[in-house]
């Protein structure tokens, strides 16, 4: 294996031990807790959606993700998945 490679592979693990989708980040999550702490939990959202008031984010990807509902700027429920 070439140095390139390897310093490639190091890098694509150290960026997922750092993700910020993981179960200690999960579960500080809380009903009513304000998007804007959300947000500097998890940081930028991988997808958001919503209509009249009501939206939904999801951080992750099909196999790891954490989603999350709000009824305004509050949490109002939340999920997750493959969370490590």
């Amino acid at each position: 294996m070439s140095l390139r490679s390897l310093a490639l592979l190091s890098f694509c693990v150290l960026l997922a031990a750092c993700s910020k989708v993981n179960q200690e980040n999960y579960s500080k999550l809380s009903a009513g807790m304000p998007k804007a702490e959300v947000e500097n939990l998890l940081g930028k959202a991988t997808d958001c959606s919503g209509a009249l008031g009501m939206s939904s984010c999801t951080w992750g990807d099909k196999n790891s993700f954490i989603s999350v509902q709000y009824a305004g700027d509050k949490v109002l429920m939340f999920s997750g998945q493959g969370l490590k």
